[in-house]
């Protein structure tokens, strides 16, 4: 059985729990803590769920609200559904013989 994973970037709900309602409210204390971005680069963590995140931003972020990463992030996974064939089955498909194509066979004019 094949398992699905999600995440949910919690970030923005975070910030509101401290008291910080936009973006630029993050420049400062994460200049403290020694990561330099740019507005863009930090209203687009608030704002969007990030495919990839560096682990020194990660640590100033848990250090800025003082939680974990799993305060930031919320895991979620669950079993896949099985894949339903044309049929309508879902359960495990069945093994088709491949068509193998029938030899030539040349026979001399008659």
């Amino acid at each position: 059985m094949k398992r699905q994973v999600s995440y949910q970037w919690r970030l923005r709900e975070t910030m509101a729990a401290h008291g910080m309602f936009t973006a630029t409210d993050l420049a400062q204390p994460l200049a403290d803590r020694g990561i330099t971005l740019s507005s863009v680069q930090i209203w687009r963590l608030v704002t969007q769920t990030p495919e990839r995140l560096s682990m020194p931003v990660l640590a100033a972020l848990c250090d800025i609200f003082g939680c974990t990463p799993a305060d930031l992030i919320a895991t979620k996974a669950e079993n896949a559904a099985p894949r339903r064939t044309a049929t309508g089955d879902t359960g495990p498909a069945t093994q088709i013989a491949p068509i193998r194509p029938k030899r030539a066979r040349i026979r001399p004019d008659q």
